[in-house]
C-alpha cells in the first residue's frame, strides 16, 4: 500500500544550518528507503511565503497568497513510500528529521480510476 507522509514543521524553527543538514539527513533516508524498494518520491516544499491558493465560489475563481490556513505548523514537504501496513509506515515516519521537531501526518493513498497509469504506479 502506498503512504503519504507529509512533514509539518514550524518555519521558523530551524536555522539555515539546521535547515540544510536536515536536508542531507531527508536525501540518507530516502536513499535507505528506496534500497529496501519502499521510496516512490520525497521532496521539500519552498516556504508558505511562496505559496499561492486558490478557491473557486459560486463559479467564480478567488487567488490568494499565501496558504489556505493560519497554523502554527506548515506542511514542509512529504515522502511517498510503499509499506506493507501502518505500523511499518510508522517506522520509517519516526525515521524523518522533522519528526524531532514537527509532525508527520501519515495517510494512505487511495487508488481510484480513471488516473493516469503513471500516477497510479508511482
Amino acid at each position: 500500500m502506498r503512504y503519504m507522509l507529509l512533514v509539518y514543521l514550524n518555519e521558523q524553527t530551524l536555522s539555515e544550518a539546521e535547515r540544510e543538514e536536515c536536508y542531507v539527513k531527508s536525501a540518507r533516508l530516502a536513499q535507505d528507503i528506496h534500497s529496501s524498494g519502499q521510496y516512490l518520491d520525497a521532496a521539500p516544499l519552498h516556504p508558505t511565503s511562496t505559496a499561492t491558493s486558490i478557491r473557486i465560489r459560486d463559479g467564480k475563481r478567488l487567488v490568494i497568497d499565501g496558504p489556505f490556513a493560519e497554523t502554527r505548523e506548515q506542511l514542509g514537504g512529504y515522502y511517498l513510500i510503499n509499506a506493507a501496513n501502518l505500523d511499518e509506515a510508522i517506522g520509517i515516519a519516526e525515521r524523518i528529521p522533522g519528526a524531532r521537531f514537527g509532525t508527520i501526518e501519515i495517510r494512505p493513498v487511495m487508488e481510484i480510476p480513471g488516473l493516469p497509469e503513471k500516477s497510479r504506479k508511482h
